[in-house]
């Protein structure tokens, strides 16, 4: 028993090693009040131990069964001692490559590994690409190889020590009887069980019991990254989280009813309404630059003083601008999936994916059925994300991809560069606009995503990796403007420029930062009074606002408003495991998976923590019914404008 006994430390150890390298390399700053509260600091460390011996616990339990039966019959053997070590190996590998995954993961999303990471499985290739490519996370994979093989040569080591020991050791008196050592065995079982438990109690250990003080990275810091990893993939697997549950269905859609002002559409959907355009519609060309990553903390615009984006800063300046602009997820997909179809992203979901094609109705749709060519660029493959099948089924013409690009431009596993894309997309639509029909396009980036690929020709002024990234993002997109701007058919053209989502810029004021889900919004084009409006809004609303400026009558049958004619009380999104509603002075936050309710209000530009009222009930209730009645449309297979028809449905 003193050999699983010193394994186990062994590991929490290890453990508590990856903790403090997380704590010490990532890039976050404490506010004064904690800044140098070591013994608050400690709390998490200690919280942490708790976390991570029901781990090592269950991976304890097995050799502990085998050992208690081995010396209840006392027997003992080289290869009891063998199997034992060669289990703990495996699995504490295994646990340590997840600790080692974390390092990145929470320096890149702000939040602990979780199930979302499997997401990235069906694309190894790609997935290998961005690991080894990227030079930033080269330290983590040195120290997870590091201790794997240094816990490895311990406990071979130990486990041939303490075989010998048992062999010259004489037994007590009173363990040479059976029963006494069959009662010892059965109290170290039970208290494994009760360490895998994790607690005395009604419900056994939850991520929640993790959380002791108002700080996020503290509070998140002692969560172990295994236990975080299983438990969310358990979670997933719930027959009650395959689909969202926030309310009643019926509440939901009456609410949506009477936020949005909807009477719905008989054989569409309780939600759909026909919008009527005075007069003709436009024939304006329109360009979505759907930009990786940019969180509008980035621009000097909003408040960044590195001067990364001049150009993407002097486009706000003579654009239609939003000020207060926020993604409805923290992934691409998304991002595309919102700006495009208007429904929003429901937590780490990804709704295009599936063997069988979700069909949706949205601006690629409607704009096809009046005329326009439409046509979706990316860098990478256009199996990635299913983004080939679903966006051929749901109104585009043309999908270019890596596959249509010369193999020698790929950089990496996400395909080619920025001004590659733009270059190449640029020749595309000189030959569509030669064709006499306008033309809606599509120019996902993706250059500001590990591996952070800068040319060499560029030369940035920043010291940073991470900022050099930005500045050739935005020299790329500065470059494909001015030459467009020498086409024949700039001045027939609306630009548009938006995140597919931000990043974590600065501090992380709260569980979800807010760079992540903040993102700019510029349309821009001849005819386009510039101006910068402050009213919230989200990805949702970009289809009904652009149609809207290009005076389309349509059937829409989705979650958006138009912002130049509707106002949205507040803004709604999720973040994997979080939604989040805000407001302009407030933040709701809530965790479906433990029921966990954050608020904070917004004093003299930052969020301190606050204690319920009858508005962040309003919040709450806002975002429980926008994202229960999505699930009630998807579920349904209400997503069309009536002029699709879907499998299975009359």
């Amino acid at each position: 028993m003193a050999f699983l006994l010193s394994v186990h430390l062994l590991a929490l150890v290890c453990f508590t090693l990856f903790r403090a390298v997380l704590f010490c390399t990532v890039d976050y700053t404490f506010p004064t009040d904690i800044a140098g509260d070591c013994l608050l600091q400690s709390v998490a460390f200690v919280r942490g131990l708790w976390f991570d011996n029901v781990i090592a616990c269950y991976i304890l339990l097995l050799p502990l069964v085998m050992f208690w039966v081995a010396g209840w019959f006392d027997y003992t053997a080289k290869w009891l001692y063998r199997a034992a070590a060669v289990f703990f190996i495996l699995f504490y590998s295994l646990s340590f490559v997840i600790s080692a995954a974390n390092i990145p993961y929470f320096a890149y999303f702000f939040k602990t590994i979780n199930s979302s990471i499997f997401n990235w499985f069906g694309y190894a290739g790609t997935t290998a690409g961005m690991i080894f490519g990227e030079t930033s996370y080269y330290f983590p994979i040195a120290l997870g190889l590091a201790v794997i093989f240094a816990f490895g040569w311990a406990v071979t080591r130990m486990s041939r020590g303490f075989y010998r020991l048992s062999e010259q050791k004489e037994k007590c008196k009173c363990l040479k009887i059976g029963g006494v050592r069959f009662l010892i065995g059965a109290v170290l079982v039970g208290l494994c069980l009760f360490g895998i438990r994790g607690r005395r109690g009604y419900n056994p250990i939850k991520v929640s019991q993790a959380y002791y003080c108002k700080d996020p990275f503290l509070n998140q810091l002692g969560v172990n990254p295994v236990f975080n990893l299983l438990t969310s993939t358990l979670d997933d697997r719930r027959k009650e989280n395959k689909v969202l549950t926030l309310m009643p269905e019926e509440e939901a859609v009456e609410n949506v009813r009477r936020y949005l002002d909807r009477t719905g559409i008989n054989g569409i959907s309780p939600i759909a309404r026909e919008v009527k355009a005075d007069g003709a519609h436009s024939n304006k060309n329109v360009v979505v630059i759907l930009m990786e990553s940019m969180s509008a903390r980035l621009m000097g615009a909003f408040g960044h003083t590195g001067n990364l984006t001049p150009f993407l800063d002097s486009i706000y300046s003579r654009s239609l601008s939003f000020r207060n602009f926020w993604s409805s997820g923290i992934h691409t997909n998304h991002g595309m999936y919102s700006s495009l179809y208007s429904f929003p992203a429901v937590m780490k979901r990804n709704a295009m994916k599936g063997s069988v094609i979700p069909v949706y109705s949205g601006l690629p749709t409607v704009l096809k059925s009046h005329g326009y060519r439409t046509l979706f660029f990316m860098t990478h493959e256009s199996q990635y994300d299913n983004m080939n099948a679903f966006f051929r089924t749901n109104g585009f013409d043309e999908i270019y991809a890596q596959e249509n690009y010369p193999a020698d431009k790929a950089v990496n596993g996400f395909g080619v560069q920025d001004d590659f894309l733009f270059s190449y997309a640029l020749s595309v639509l000189n030959r569509k606009a030669q064709e006499g029909r306008p033309f809606f396009s599509v120019l996902l980036t993706i250059s500001n995503h590990p591996p952070y690929i800068i040319p060499p020709t560029f030369h940035p002024h920043s010291g940073k990796t991470e900022e050099q990234i930005v500045e050739y993002a935005d020299a790329s997109i500065r470059d494909f403007m001015a030459e467009a701007a020498r086409q024949p058919w700039f001045d027939e053209t609306l630009f548009v420029f938006l995140g597919d989502h931000g990043k974590l810029v600065g501090t992380p004021e709260c569980e979800s930062p807010e760079s992540y889900n903040h993102i700019p919004l510029m349309i821009y084009g001849k005819g386009i009074e510039p101006r910068v409006l402050d009213d919230f809004g989200g990805q949702v609303d970009l289809a009904p606002t652009l149609l809207g400026l290009l005076n389309i009558s349509y059937v829409q049958n989705n979650f958006g408003v138009d912002l130049l004619r509707e106002k949205r009380p507040c803004m709604f999104f999720t973040a994997d495991n979080l939604i989040g509603a805000r407001d302009s002075s407030r933040l709701y936050i809530y965790m479906p998976g433990s029921g966990q309710e954050l608020r904070y209000r917004l004093e003299n530009g930052s969020l301190r923590a606050a204690d319920a009222d009858s508005v962040f009930h309003v919040l709450k209730c806002y975002a429980f019914s926008m994202l229960q009645c999505a699930e009630y449309m998807v579920g349904h297979r209400l997503t069309t404008d009536g002029n699709i028809r879907l499998p299975g449905r009359p």
